[in-house]
């Protein structure tokens, strides 16, 4: 299998590219978030042939550090993520990807990978 490249590939825009900061491994942290309800649904990673596979396909396609190899969410499950946009932050260390997701996103079953309860945090306050 491919391994995840640090350098930008042949297909990702070089001005795409050239904004990117990737880890060691060459990766990106991409979030992804129902487009019309703001949920957040996942966290994923992705080199830039992941990324440009993304940007073209209207499909998220994703690096799995695990199995060493791409994948798409829905080639298995049926539980599709279509791509509404993708939006690189400020400091190019992460991507913000908003879909419409068919059926639970978390390999668990749930809707979403961030139901798993909440911690326990003191809240804040704005001033």
């Amino acid at each position: 299998m491919p391994a995840p490249r640090s350098l930008p590939s042949g297909g990702l825009d070089p001005r795409i590219a050239d904004r990117l900061k990737r880890d060691a491994a060459g990766l990106v942290a991409a979030v992804v978030q129902q487009h019309d309800t703001g949920e957040v649904l996942m966290l994923g990673w992705m080199d830039d042939e992941a990324l440009h596979r993304s940007l073209t396909s209207g499909r998220v396609t994703f690096w799995s550090r695990s199995r060493q190899e791409y994948w798409r969410k829905g080639d298995i499950s049926g539980n599709v993520q279509y791509v509404r946009s993708i939006a690189l932050d400020c400091d190019g260390d992460a991507l913000l990807v908003r879909v419409d997701q068919v059926g639970p996103a978390c390999h668990t079953g749930a809707r979403s990978c961030f139901d798993a309860g909440l911690l326990d945090a003191v809240p804040g306050a704005a001033r």
